[in-house]
């Protein structure tokens, strides 16, 4: 749904877009609705698989123009309505290794511990977002961050793990 359905939709969303073009700060901003984008964003970072991110210049329509393999992406979007997707092609079949007992134990752990260092992260993170955390002594506060980004980072060990193990 990238058209407003009514007069009070319409108000609204032109309200936001003046306020948001007249901010002079940097804002994250995340929609749906491509137009918004073009109307408001200076600069559009995309997710483009394999851990990349890429900025371009201007909005959603900038960024179909600027981005690699644009021209083929554009005429397959005009041919075929529905999303754009810029994946890889898929790589060649490598056999599997065979796991050791120990390692396809670890592989069977992993997925729990994942699970539990994401609980653990959400619960941190919902902790520090209620206005009383911060009210506590910036020690306190600065043990808690440390302690958020500790659990991060064996997060993404696990997950590193995980993949080196499944492939």
């Amino acid at each position: 749904m990238d058209e407003p359905t009514n007069d009070l939709d319409v108000e609204t969303l032109e309200l936001l877009e003046e306020l948001l073009t007249d901010y002079q700060g940097t804002l994250l901003l995340v929609s749906h609705d491509r137009a918004f984008l073009d109307n408001v964003v200076s600069s559009t970072l995309v997710l483009e698989g394999n851990g990349q991110i890429g900025e371009y210049i201007g909005g959603y329509t900038d960024w179909l123009r600027q981005r690699p393999n644009a021209a083929t992406a554009v005429a397959a979007a005009a041919a075929k309505p529905g999303l754009i997707r810029n994946e890889p092609a898929p790589a060649a079949a490598t056999p599997k290794r065979k796991l050791s007992f120990k390692d396809q134990r670890e592989l069977e752990q992993l997925p729990a511990r994942i699970e539990q260092l994401e609980t653990a992260i959400a619960a941190h993170g919902e902790a520090m977002t209620a206005p009383e955390f911060f009210k506590q002594d910036s020690a306190t506060i600065t043990k808690a961050n440390e302690a958020v980004a500790k659990l991060q980072a064996e997060l993404e060990v696990a997950y590193a793990r995980w993949s080196e193990l499944d492939a």
